[in-house]
């Protein structure tokens, strides 16, 4: 083996690029594309779009620093935005009777408010733990949500099992200084805020007790289905997310059978009446 070659082994050794092989890097180096054929060869291999990027990423980037090395303008033969399309899994949302097997193990107050917020207000975990009693308009029955995900605000609603369940924790909730609504109960942290990994691990544990294999993020996946099965508007629904894209929000439009199935039905009740008079309007000219 050459010098070139071994410096070239050693490069692409430490940059986990060795896969594709000499043969590869050899074809690159002459100017050849290769970068379709190394996607079909790994493809090929079983190997999963997502490390595919991975490894025409390393690619990508060896022969950025091999030119830098060079001090030439040597072409890269994988072109940036060269990837091959990663399968997004459609949001997993509870049905009725997991809903009802989770909040039959939850018998804490403090839980049940927060696990009612994810499911009724479609809060994500981490604008929970951040929640604050000024926050809090119960009189209105909403919630403004300070620095959401983007670092956006916005208002949601809280139905009145949410708010049944907040009220409760509200009135035995300790006395504190601290703004947060949501406080560790026992232990040396004791009138300390939540945090984010505390709430999960107690959805953890409440999801063993149930049988279920869920994350808080569950529940608000299963609000946003629900409000679409009771024929809510994806713009309402985009804004109590806070989805910066409508795009985002049309993932539920594909797992929400129920609608899909009502508005089948009503638009087909539509037709099959609009035949039956046409059919009339025959009848009578004969």
């Amino acid at each position: 083996m050459g010098l070139v070659d071994q410096a070239i082994e050693d490069s692409i050794g430490q940059r986990g690029i060795s896969d594709l092989g000499m043969p590869f890097i050899h074809r690159e180096l002459s100017g050849h594309e290769g970068g379709t054929e190394a996607m079909t060869v790994l493809l090929a291999q079983g190997l999963t779009p997502k490390t595919i990027n991975c490894r025409l990423d390393s690619v990508r980037g060896f022969f950025t620093y091999w030119s830098q090395e060079e001090g030439t303008l040597r072409p890269n033969p994988v072109k940036k935005g060269s990837v091959l399309r990663l399968a997004r899994p459609l949001p997993r949302y509870l049905k009725d009777e997991e809903v009802a097997r989770l909040f039959s193990r939850v018998k804490n107050g403090r839980d049940r408010a927060i696990f009612r917020l994810m499911l009724r207000c479609g809060l994500r975990v981490e604008e929970v733990a951040h929640l604050r009693l000024q926050d809090l308009d119960l009189a209105q029955r909403r919630i403004l949500v300070c620095r959401g995900k983007g670092n956006k605000d916005r208002v949601v609603y809280i139905s009145h099992d949410a708010e049944r369940a907040l009220r409760d924790y509200l009135d035995s909730r300790s006395s504190s200084k601290v703004q947060q609504i949501f406080l560790v109960r026992k232990g040396t942290c004791r009138g300390m805020p939540l945090s984010v990994r505390g709430i999960q691990k107690r959805m953890e544990y409440y999801a063993r007790q149930a049988g279920l294999q869920i994350s808080c993020h569950h529940l608000r996946h299963t609000m946003a289905t629900q409000l679409l099965n009771a024929d809510a508007d994806l713009v309402t629904i985009q804004d109590l997310l806070g989805h910066t894209r409508i795009k985002t929000t049309q993932k539920y439009a594909k797992i929400s059978n129920l609608k899909v199935q009502r508005d089948y039905y009503k638009a087909m009740e539509v037709i099959l009446q609009k035949a039956a008079n046409e059919n009339l309007g025959l009848l009578s000219m004969n």
